[in-house]
């Protein structure tokens, strides 16, 4: 649940974007749509002698301007829908010894209801493989598709029920014994903003593939930019793992390692600039499959601490530049009507230096059906 304060300044920006978004959303089923000749939808001038509130007025209706041709809008104003979300995380770190390890909590598997008035959704979630790790276990996102602009909010805490998917040491020592390994010296958060822009808007409609409150009817593509900032906090209690490691691959190792270690901790922020292509495939009558990726360029900066041998976090500060990536993939049906489909929202995080490399990748896969009325 989030603050007071943060749903707060949430609901303002939401609700001023959505003025842009919904333009004519929720017409009466007998309103008479443009023709094929008013299909390209030119912004209309604003006299001279216009007021400050009428540019204003048509600088946000400029937004939701679309091609009548390609995007079909909702014809009603609230829905009701049940989604379950599937949430997946790893995390990949790998000294300048070569040594790496890579961990991930379980899966999550979240089924609720939500209600919402045009692009406005309240809804609530039951985590029902975690029902008692609330507070271990966070995660709040929320995703607002326009037109023109898209964001995302998120926030992520997954607790330390962590597994130990791969561990590597050296060609010569086997660290099979490790995989699956429960362990519970771990702890990862991330939260950020992603925003972005898209350039074929009139014809091309994101909301149809993640927000239902268009129809895409015909096929379309669109080129995206975009900026994004996230913080990343990682915290390894070495001193656990070196007991794993003892238990696991003590004959293996017969003493070579130090194991008077601490813990680690890192924390770095990332702001980046993003660009790619997203596609809409309209391949049968209310029928849609989307896909968009999108690369970003990276500019990080971190903090380490407590030296280790194992893996090697020698005091180092990122500050360099490195390759992210988000990628989106949607199947819908959606007779403005009724609807269903799924949604895979994956991002990816890297950062790569001599003495030190590490990936994040999180996502969620959602089910959802409901009604529009």
């Amino acid at each position: 649940m989030m603050p007071r304060r943060g749903r707060t300044w949430l609901f303002v920006v939401m609700m001023g974007l959505s003025v842009a978004a919904r333009g004519n959303e929720g017409l009466p089923s007998d309103t008479i749509l443009p023709t094929k000749a008013d299909s390209v939808m030119a912004s209309v001038p604003v006299p001279k002698d216009s007021t400050w509130f009428d540019r204003l007025y048509e600088f946000v209706k400029e937004f939701s301007r679309i091609d009548h041709n390609y995007i079909e809008r909702q014809k009603y104003n609230f829905t009701f829908m049940i989604q379950n979300t599937n949430t997946y995380e790893s995390y990949w770190m790998r000294d300048a010894n070569g040594h790496s390890i890579r961990l991930s909590p379980g899966p999550s598997y979240k089924v609720g209801p939500y209600v919402g008035w045009r692009w406005f959704f309240f809804g609530y979630t039951i985590d029902i493989i975690h029902p008692f790790d609330a507070k271990k276990r966070q995660d709040f996102s929320f995703s607002l598709y326009s037109n023109q602009v898209g964001i995302d909010l998120f926030y992520r805490k997954t607790g330390n029920e962590y597994k130990i998917k791969s561990f590597f040491l050296s060609d010569e020592i086997d660290t099979q014994k490790m995989r699956n390994v429960d362990f519970d010296g771990f702890n990862a958060s991330i939260k950020g903003v992603n925003v972005y822009y898209i350039f074929n808007h009139k014809k091309f409609s994101y909301p149809a593939a993640f927000a239902q409150s268009t129809c895409q009817r015909r096929d379309a593509a669109s080129f995206l930019l975009g900026l994004s900032y996230t913080k990343h906090h990682l915290t390894l209690d070495v001193n656990k793992l070196e007991k794993v490691i003892d238990e696991r691959l003590g004959d293996e190792l017969d003493g070579a390692f130090d194991t008077s270690l601490n813990v680690a901790k890192i924390s770095y922020t990332d702001i980046s600039a993003s660009a790619g292509w997203a596609y809409n495939w309209v391949f049968a009558k209310d029928w849609l499959a989307a896909a968009s990726l999108s690369a970003a360029l990276g500019f990080k900066r971190s903090t380490g601490d407590k030296n280790y041998q194992r893996f090697s976090l020698r005091d180092f500060s990122f500050n360099n530049l490195n390759i992210d990536g988000i990628g989106r993939f949607g199947l819908v049906w959606n007779n403005t009507k009724y609807y269903a489909g799924m949604s895979l929202i994956m991002h990816t995080y890297n950062y790569s230096k001599s003495q030190f490399s590490t990936n994040s990748t999180f996502g969620s896969l959602n089910f959802y059906t409901g009604f529009n009325f």
